[in-house]
């Protein structure tokens, strides 16, 4: 399904946009008491396992998060335009990107679950 864009764009100019499964767009990524204005691109999904939203993704290449964690993992609060949760950072890829990850309600809308079928 195309991901569906939100009117207001983010700081650089970018729109951020909104699909069934996910967020791509502007975050403040606050570690410590430190903000740190992010991009991210997320999803989420249930985990049959535990019947739990896991959300995850990545923080694109940003040098004042890579300066204030130095490779590595953290508590963080997730704030987005549309929400905001806690997670953790961590995980750096050979790109400088780290990953984020967390439970429960995401710093993202999650669309309504299909209406059961009726007979």
């Amino acid at each position: 399904m195309a991901p569906e864009q939100v009117l207001s764009p983010a700081a650089d100019g970018r729109p951020h946009e909104h699909d069934d499964e996910g967020y791509t767009g502007p975050a403040t990524l606050t570690v410590d008491g430190t903000s740190v204005e992010v991009r991210v691109r997320l999803l989420s999904q249930t985990e049959p396992h535990d019947g739990q939203v896991h959300w995850f993704g990545r923080v694109d290449r940003e040098a004042e998060l890579s300066a204030l964690l130095g490779g590595k993992a953290a508590d963080v609060l997730v704030v987005t335009p549309r929400g905001r949760a806690e997670g953790r950072v961590g995980d750096v890829d050979l790109w400088d990107r780290y990953r984020l990850t967390g439970v429960g309600i995401p710093p993202f809308p999650l669309d309504e679950p299909p209406a059961p079928d009726t007979d």
